[in-house]
């Protein structure tokens, strides 16, 4: 039985619970893709692409799961058995709140637990509804998220920090690292790989695979070793004929020939291409740093003209630093220099507005607004928050660039991987509460044993996928580079500890926050390419204030809106006449 007299609250859940999805996606983009993007290894464009299809699919595929501890288990739904419409209501005042305090957050370019947003909102109108003594405190609810908050970063920086550690000193130092990544490359695919397929048959991970204990033993094998063997046939000879033997006219589309690729022939003399591209360009060493602040002290107006990681102001201080009467030896090129970024909008052509050029000009301003964003070059701006990144990131070790090029391709994956474990956890953190919202308008029980229909699901995953598009550059320009420099070596060891840990949060159920995952790792990993000075710890402290205010702002949100709709009069009537 429908509940038409509460339309108006079903209506008001549906718009709120879209604002909280929403702001899920355009606030945790970065949780996934700010690191790829960062370290270069991917475009804005290819980001969104891959995180459109695998967020989607882990809302789909392991969303239902999360969503359930949301929605039934921080207040107990038994409480309501006499009143439905009274958890509807605490529901809505919980989206209301979320959404209202993530969007004023992601405005603002603060990147907040959306987990902590939406677990305040219910805990605020649980209180206010039900009293604090009847919120569900223990290991079953509330504690138990308590607790995944206080061991994620911590575990997610731990694993980050392992797998950055056997990397660094297991390919990156070696005396031919790129020989060493070769070999390596394909077991880190067989582990990555192994990951994904845990995550989506994991014993409970989804009720839609009912597969026994060796079943599923059985298939993450089989993925892992599958792909390891598939990158040894296609991928692996593409690496050995680009990097090892330097062809330059090699290019991505030639993986699928395999091993056809080490039988074209000989190659012509190499014009000036990179082979790839420079993975740390902008950023200066120490060496380089130190020189460039030297000839900006004897020429304080070219260092103003000069933009940051300028070559030629790097040439011409390591020369004057040489000796004392600045005649020192050669000058080596440093490669530092910014790469120009191309709009894919374009300029606005001339012309009417009306016009077929015009039309389209407006068309893609209108669609890729959100995509076509320099982050990697706004994260370069100067701030309180961000402070003397120059120096910070001189103290980052640099690594051979055609091993990093390797781990672009292990980072991709990582992305993907950690894209679709947010779909599946954070999902929750919107359709949990609007599941229970639309399953008593639309039976007018509590029905908590009912599963969360697949249209919600989905609904809550194409709102993620609005919102990454749409909004998410404002908070990758606060993360990425502000943080710690990164590479694709760097990046792929962040993004597979942060996997790892919301794997591991998937399996026990615990809608764990991505952003304190992949901030955790990402803390892991600066501390072990230098020293502590490798961490902006201003951005740190931002961060985790976010996170300290999120719970108890939502939580007043949602409370004081709830309390003040179920002492207003007209409520009290209507629930009478009911």
């Amino acid at each position: 039985m429908i509940l038409h007299a509460y339309d108006y609250l079903f209506a008001i859940g549906v718009i709120f619970a879209f604002l909280d999805a929403w702001n899920i996606g355009a606030n945790d983009v970065a949780n996934s893709f700010a690191t790829s993007v960062s370290s270069r290894s991917l475009t804005m464009m290819q980001a969104m692409l891959i995180a459109t299809v695998c967020e989607f699919a882990g809302a789909m595929a392991v969303g239902a799961r999360v969503a359930e501890t949301i929605r039934t288990k921080i207040i107990p739904p038994k409480l309501y058995a006499a009143n439905p419409a009274m958890l509807m209501l605490a529901m809505v005042c919980a989206v209301v709140g979320s959404s209202t305090y993530l969007t004023i957050a992601t405005r603002l370019g603060m990147p907040v637990s959306t987990t902590h947003s939406i677990m305040g909102g219910v805990i605020g109108a649980g209180v206010a509804s039900v009293g604090a003594a009847q919120i569900n405190w223990g290991w079953t609810g509330v504690s138990a998220v308590f607790a995944a908050w206080a061991i994620a970063p911590g575990l997610a920086g731990a694993f980050g920090a392992i797998i950055f550690l056997i990397t660094k000193y297991g390919v990156m130092r070696r005396k031919n690292p790129v020989k060493a990544a070769f070999i390596t490359i394909p077991f880190y695919f067989i582990l990555t790989s192994s990951l994904v397929a845990m995550l989506i048959v994991w014993k409970g991970a989804s009720s839609k695979i009912k597969l026994t204990n060796a079943q599923v033993t059985g298939t993450i094998i089989g993925v892992g070793f599958g792909m390891g063997a598939l990158v040894t046939i296609f991928f692996l000879p593409y690496l050995w004929r680009k990097l090892i033997q330097g062809d330059w006219q090699l290019k991505w589309y030639h993986i699928p020939l395999g091993p056809l690729v080490l039988r074209r022939g000989e190659i012509p003399p190499n014009p000036g291409h990179d082979l790839v591209k420079n993975y740390y360009a902008g950023h200066l060493t120490v060496e380089q740093l130190e020189a460039k602040r030297v000839a900006a002290l004897a020429d304080p107006e070219a260092a103003l003209r000069a933009p940051v990681g300028d070559e030629k102001l790097a040439t011409d201080a390591t020369t004057a630093k040489g000796s004392d009467d600045g005649s020192a030896g050669p000058v080596h090129h440093v490669h530092h220099e910014k790469p120009v970024y191309k709009s894919m909008i374009g300029e606005k052509p001339e012309g009417p507005w009306y016009s077929a050029v015009g039309l389209f000009w407006w068309a893609k301003r209108i669609f890729l607004h959100g995509v076509d964003k320099d982050v990697v070059g706004s994260q370069g701006g100067q701030s309180f928050l961000s402070g003397d990144l120059e120096a910070m990131h001189a103290r980052a070790e640099h690594h051979d660039n055609e091993a990093e090029y390797m781990f672009s391709f292990l980072q991709v994956l990582t992305a993907a991987t950690a894209s679709f474990a947010h779909g599946a956890n954070d999902v929750s953190n919107a359709v949990g509460p609007f599941a229970t919202i639309f399953l008593i308008w639309h039976t007018g029980q509590l029905g908590s044993k009912t599963p969360v229909p697949d249209w919600i699901l989905a609904f809550g995953g194409v709102a993620i996928i609005l919102g990454l598009w749409l909004y998410g550059y404002n908070i990758m320009r606060n993360l990425g580079n502000r943080i710690t420099l990164h590479s694709p070596s760097r990046g792929f060891s962040m993004e597979l500890g942060s996997a790892i840990t919301v794997i591991l949060a998937t399996r026990l159920k615990l809608p764990v926050s991505t952003t304190q995952c992949i901030s955790g790792a990402t803390v892991g990993v600066g501390l072990c390419s230098g020293d502590w000075r490798t961490i902006n710890w201003r951005m740190v402290a931002w961060i985790y204030m976010g996170w300290i205010i999120t719970l108890p702002v939502t939580g007043i949100i949602s409370g004081c809106l709830m309390g003040i709709i179920i002492n207003a009069p007209r409520w009290g009537l209507a629930q009478g006449a009911k």
